[in-house]
């Protein structure tokens, strides 16, 4: 899959989750304050993240700067570089 791929699959899959949807999912749009989403539903974000790309289980912890759909973008895209490498 192909970074701009990637990207807009991530943007979509955040979309499909997210409890207050806007018309257009956007780099900069926080997940919590502009799409809603609670602490349950990003739990589920992740796992349907590591799901659909073949992520690697991830600790809360290293999540904690994860705040912005722009984030996500690039965690899936640098796991999924880092599982390519291995």
């Amino acid at each position: 899959m192909m970074s701009d791929d990637l990207a807009t699959a991530t943007r979509d899959l955040i979309g499909r989750m997210a409890p207050d949807p806007p018309a257009a999912i956007t780099d900069d749009q926080r997940l919590i304050e502009d799409l809603g989403f609670d602490s349950i539903r990003l739990v589920e974000l992740t796992i349907a993240l590591e799901r659909t790309f073949s992520l690697p289980r991830h600790d809360p912890a290293q999540l904690v700067d994860v705040l912005r759909v722009g984030d996500v973008v690039e965690l899936v895209a640098r796991e999924r570089l880092a599982a390519a490498d291995d």
